[in-house]
This record gives C-alpha cells, structure tokens and sequence, in this order.
C-alpha cells in the first residue's frame, strides 16, 4: 500500500510539473545575418539572436536547429524593442489595441500616467491590459493630480491640509502596491499647480520608502524655470530616489541658449549623489492647453497674453490641434484664425481661451489643445546629447503632434545618421538600456540571454519620421520588424494583429 502512495504521488507531482514547467517550444525563432546594437552603446556586431519563448535565450554565431523559424535579417540593424518612458497611450490603448503609432516607430513599451494624471485605481487598468492584451507592453505611474482631485474634489484650487495629505499618501501606497513605477507629477497642470512643496515632497517620500520613483513635468518651464529645476532637485535630495524631468525644454526666449549651464547644473546634482535624469522628444515645439501659458488662468490678462506672443509662444507657431468649439480652427495658425476673425492674434488668443473655458464648463471635455513653437534648436541638441536624457515620445496614439507618430525614427534618421549628433548606437542606447535602467526595469532594453525579446529590425541607411504637423499621423519608415515577448509584431513592414503586450510591474516593493 505504501509503495502504492509512493507511485501515485510521484504521478501526481509528474503531472504538476506539467502545469507549472514551460514547455519546450515547438518552433524557436532564429534571426540570422543581423547587425546587433545590444543597447549598451556598443559598437555593432554581426551575428544572430535565439528566442524561446519570451525570451532571448542566446546571442552569437549561431547554427540553426531542427525547431528553429529563421528570420534572415539581410544585414540589417537589430535592435532592443524602444522604451518611451513618457507616453499618453493610455487615453485609448484600451480600444485601439494595435498601438499601431508606437509599433510603427520601434516602441514595445511605453509608460503611462504621464504629467501627474494616471488611470485609477491601476490595477482595474492592468486587470484590463491582462484581460485584453495591448500589442505593446505598459507600465504606469501614479499621478498626483489624479489623487488630489480624488481627496479633494476635481477643481479644488486651495493647498492641501495635513489630513487631506495622509488621505492622498494612502491612495498613494495602495497604487505602488499595484505596481506603478512611481510617483509622477505635472505641477504646470491643474490642479498640481495649486500644491504646496510641502504637499509634493511628502509624497514623493512616501513613493522613495516603497523604491519608487519620480518624475515631473516640472512647475514651469518658462517663466519660473529656475525655481523648478531647484525644487525637483531638492526631491531627489531629500528623498535619495531617482527623479527624471518630464520632456526637458528650455520653452522661452529669455533662457535660450543656457542649455549648458542647465546641464553643469545637473551634472553637480548628480556629483553630489543625486540620481537626476531627464527625457526629451526630438521637436522644438511642444502640445498642451491655452491655459498652460497663462498661470494665473485670466483669459482677460492682456499683458500676460502679450508676454506669451513675445517670450512663450509666437502667433505663428501656435497650431490648433483640438477645438471643438470651431472644429475648423483644427490646424490652423493663430495668425491664419486672427485673421478670419479680424483680430489681432493677442485678442484672438484672448476671445479663443474664453471659448474654450465655456466649452469645459458646459461639457466638461477638454475645450482646446494647440502646439506652441517655444524651443531652440541648439539648445535641443544639446540636452538631447546630455548622457543621461533618452527619448521620449510625449505622445499618445491619436496625437495630431508629430511626435506621437515619429520621435524615435527621427532621432535614428535626423538627428544620428543626417546631424550627426550621436553615433547610432548611443542613440539606440538613449532608447533602449538607459530608460530600462531610468525605470528599474532590470530584463529589457538590451539583447542579452535571459532578457525579454523586445526586439526591433530596421533599416539605418533609410529610417526617417514622415509625420507632420498638417499630417501627423503618417508612420515612420525603415522600421522592418518588431518583436515583443518573442512574438512577431510586425513583419517587414506590416502589423501581424498579434496582441502579446504585457503590464510591467515594478517589483522593488521593500
């Protein structure tokens, strides 16, 4: 009878093993004939990638097998799949499932719960995610903005209490235990723009004692730029987490041509032990509300108007890329829309703001968005090339922004092949190996065994952005190939409609 039991449980651990084991795969992928860019800035190799599964199990000079797909390459540029560490895909990733702009441009993962606002409670979001898997892989942030409008009621302008503060810690730490990467912010936004720093490093210490971290779209990146810089620096002192500035600019007239002394100023933070780092989109001009320029939120302050069209954001190089109130102003200048109204482009702006305020009110949807031509190019360039800022797309998947359609094979094309601002693999590090490690994402963002196949092929000689501010949504070129957790996204050019995303969890909780 007791060997009886003895067999009948070994049976039944055989038959476990079964469940809980991987199973060999029945057809491994094999790319052969490519020109590897492991993600570290390493110079290029010839060679091949094994995937097994999710994963990539070898990388060398390799010989096909029996259960091996092979994939040749022809001598194209493999890549690890792109990290977009500052992505709005979550406004529609759950119905438009493809993610068709990011799969276009390389990204296999983006971030999400973006500028202090965020999905809630996330595990609903990633419970969908899971339910219904995107073609990308997400993760996500807690937004700050979204648990002060939750403890204090959407449109509160006042500074938080002590108690109102504990309520949002608590929302805080049961969102991190869902497994956001952390604590974001966007203080230029309602209603972050009413919090104290009081408010904000008392969180961001709650989101360091879980081994979180933190990013910001900083309170101003204008007028007071400075003061910003300072405060999220004090963040990451205070805290000792890392801190990444959301999508660096320098977005006014007067600070133009400071990118250097900007970056000496990071590189002693850094010296000093703070771990400060910054993303950036590769265009001189960004995409927000009207109200943004205006951080007194007066439609009827003329004055503050005139500073913007001189200093922020000239008549010219504003575009309307939302307004629903006149859907015909919908690309557009401000000059072009002054003029069919026979206004000045001030007054215009002016009567516009107050439209679009009245529009909020009534339907409580977003009255406006428009692009705001703010930047330098030389000063772009510079804080792109800065060792510890990688791309970003800022952008989500119906973006009427060219960035959401084209910042990564812009960066390939424009600004590492034509400029020359970088060799390719430091820009393909900028997006692969260095957000990982921004995120604590310790299994992607390079070719290496044990890693997740996110993996991209692409063409260096020919990879460029198309879209436009008039065509925003046409896809890149030169992208061949993704792969995302070992399986065929796109195929030379085309979407398979496979959907094997996954949510990304930070699993650092202490």
């Amino acid at each position: 009878m007791g060997q009886r039991r003895r067999i009948f449980f070994r049976l039944l651990v055989s038959l476990s093993l079964c469940f809980v084991m991987p199973l060999p795969s029945l057809a491994d992928t094999l790319i052969v004939n490519a020109l590897l860019l492991d993600g570290t800035g390493s110079p290029s190799q010839q060679g091949s990638v094994r995937i097994v599964g999710d994963q990539i199990i070898d990388v060398g000079a390799l010989t096909a097998r029996a259960t091996d797909t092979v994939v040749d390459a022809g001598g194209l540029v493999l890549s690890p799949g792109f990290i977009d560490t500052h992505s709005h895909a979550d406004e529609h990733l759950l119905t438009q499932r493809d993610a068709a702009p990011k799969i276009t441009q390389g990204i296999t993962t983006v971030v999400v719960g973006q500028d202090g606002s965020s999905p809630y409670p996330l595990n609903d979001f990633f419970q969908a995610l899971e339910r219904a898997p995107a073609a990308i892989n997400v993760a996500a942030y807690v937004g700050h903005n979204t648990l002060r409008d939750i403890v204090m009621g959407k449109g509160s302008r006042e500074e938080a209490s002590p108690v109102e503060m504990q309520s949002m810690a608590g929302l805080l730490r049961s969102e991190l235990n869902s497994g956001a990467v952390g604590l974001s912010t966007g203080l230029e936004y309602e209603p972050g723009i009413y919090s104290s720093k009081t408010e904000v490093l008392l969180l961001a210490q709650q989101t360091a004692q879980r081994g979180g971290r933190y990013i910001s779209h900083m309170r101003s990146e204008d007028r007071w730029f400075e003061d910003s810089i300072e405060e999220i620096i004090e963040i990451g002192r205070v805290t000792g987490m890392p801190v990444q500035i959301s999508h660096i600019k320098l977005a006014m007239k007067r600070l133009w041509g400071s990118a250097e002394k900007l970056l000496e100023q990071l590189n002693a933070a850094r010296a000093e032990g703070i771990n400060i780092t910054a993303d950036i989109y590769p265009y001189t001009f960004w995409q927000s509300h009207m109200m943004v320029l205006l951080p007194e939120r007066d439609p009827l302050d003329m004055q503050a108007i005139d500073l913007v069209m001189r200093e922020l954001a000239p008549p010219e190089g504003i575009i309307f890329t939302h307004f629903p109130a006149e859907p015909s102003y919908v690309g557009k200048t401000l000059i072009e829309i002054a003029n069919l109204r026979h206004e000045s482009p001030g007054q215009a702006f002016s009567q516009l703001a107050q439209q679009s305020i009245a529009y909020e009110e009534k339907t409580g949807q977003p009255g406006d968005m428009m692009i705001g031509t703010s930047m330098d190019e030389s000063d772009l360039q510079h804080l792109m090339a800065w060792p510890h800022t990688n791309i970003c797309t800022d952008g989500g998947l119906q973006d009427r922004h060219p960035r959401g359609a084209g910042s990564f094979p812009r960066v390939l094309g424009h600004y590492a092949r034509d400029a020359a601002l970088f060799p390719l693999e430091s820009a393909v590090q900028k997006m692969t190996a260095l957000p990982a490690q921004h995120l604590g994402i310790k299994d992607r963002g390079m070719i290496k065994p044990g890693y997740k196949a996110d993996l991209v092929l692409f063409d260096p000689a020919t990879v460029s952005d198309r879209a436009t501010t008039s065509q925003p949504f046409l896809a890149a070129v030169g992208i061949s190939d993704v792969w995302v957790n070992g399986t065929r996204v796109m195929e030379r050019g085309r979407q398979t409609k496979a959907y094997p995303g996954r949510v990304v969890r930070r699993m650092s909780t202490p």
